[in-house]
């Protein structure tokens, strides 16, 4: 049986949108705000979580509210978003789903991007792998503790 990573909880800190580019940024830091990195997302998910952190709804659902209410008609919740590996310059994250009796039902892997704007949806907590954080931060890229934009 594998051991289970040091894990370690961190929130959005701010998301980078800039027009006309075919990627965009969000920083993920420790709950504490000591440390922190960025990952780099596609426009849609950037768009997805800048919408759930403004409260915003679309008039029709789009691919990730839609992903999220039907994990709920299922009888399921997300309990927790893990990013359990970085290799390659890319992260790779676990979606922890549960049932109504709290048991752990699936773990899906998933993009960062994804799984990070599921969690918002859904109010869970989102760890990092301690050895992912000690990878992807640097001393020269300490992020801030700044709120989500």
């Amino acid at each position: 049986m594998t051991e289970e990573p040091q894990m370690i909880d961190v929130r959005l800190g701010r998301i980078v949108i800039q027009d006309g580019l075919a990627h965009q940024y969000i920083y993920l830091n420790e709950e504490d705000g000591r440390r922190g990195f960025p990952i780099v997302i596609g426009n849609n998910e950037a768009d997805e979580i800048h919408r759930v952190v403004h409260e915003e709804e679309p008039p029709r659902p789009l691919t990730h509210r839609l992903c999220y209410e039907t994990i709920q008609a299922l009888g399921a919740e997300i309990k927790r978003i893990d990013i359990v590996d970085l290799r390659d310059n890319t992260f790779f994250a676990h979606l922890v789903l549960q049932d109504k009796n709290g048991e752990t039902t699936a773990v899906i892997d998933a993009r960062p991007s994804d799984a990070i704007a599921l969690a918002l949806r859904a109010r869970c907590p989102l760890r990092v792998a301690a050895h992912v954080m000690a990878a992807a931060v640097s001393d020269d890229d300490k992020s801030g503790s700044g709120e989500a934009e």
